[in-house]
């Protein structure tokens, strides 16, 4: 029963770690990423190379996280029909009118990880990264950055990117463009922090190079 529930810890804490890693990767914003760098903090450089290749960051997470659900998943089967013997032996038990045999305890076990991967691995952390990614963010970057040491030194980081390679874009344009710098500008004075001029000057700014001199020229018979 010990090495059922160590097994069955360990998928958990490797996928919540995976889970929170993800989270917290992804909701980093670029501008975050330069105020970092501005105040000189130690692992805004990093974090930088981590955003502008987030493939190799991604192929570790997904790699150690599929390896924590499916290993995990089947040491804790195995430990399930162990610990069954080691309680009942060979012996069926009939638990409220229904015989408890080793596949039931099996099907038991694994129920109960399905539910408890999928609120304590995937919801709990995935929901924390994303609402404390800044605090998170250093630490994050540190382990990030070993995990892809490991693929790279494993040679599991080249073989898995030939795919994302097969599917992803060579050219990785600006993140920002001027119709977010709108929409932005808008949400800022919804939420009170610019005053409806300055998001009206930040809006006309945006739009200068759409206007030409005869646009704005009074008619003389006006002046």
């Amino acid at each position: 029963m010990g090495l059922l529930l160590f097994y069955a810890f360990l998928a958990i804490f490797f996928s919540f770690l995976c889970s929170i890693l993800e989270a917290v990767l992804l909701s980093v914003t670029p501008t975050f990423v330069n105020l970092k760098k501005r105040a000189k903090k130690s692992y805004a450089l990093t974090l930088e190379e981590l955003k502008k290749d987030i493939d190799k960051p991604l192929i570790a997470i997904l790699t150690l996280n599929t390896v924590a659900h499916t290993v995990g998943a089947i040491l804790v089967g195995v430990q399930a029909k162990v610990a069954y013997v080691d309680l009942y032996g060979q012996q069926t038990r009939t638990v409220f009118g229904v015989q408890f045999t080793e596949d039931l305890m099996v099907g038991v076990v694994s129920t109960l990880m399905t539910i408890l991967v999928l609120v304590a691995s995937e919801i709990i952390p995935k929901t924390i990264g994303a609402n404390y990614w800044k605090e998170l963010a250093s630490i994050s970057t540190q382990i990030l950055r070993i995990m892809v040491w490991i693929m790279q030194v494993t040679g599991l980081m080249w073989s898995l990117q030939l795919f994302t390679r097969l599917i992803g874009k060579e050219h990785k344009g600006s993140v920002l463009s001027r119709e977010d710098f709108t929409v932005m500008a808008d949400l800022a004075e919804e939420e009170g922090v610019f005053e409806k001029s300055e998001s009206k000057v930040i809006k006309n700014l945006l739009q200068f190079d759409e206007i030409m001199a005869k646009d704005i020229m009074t008619p003389r018979a006006v002046i």
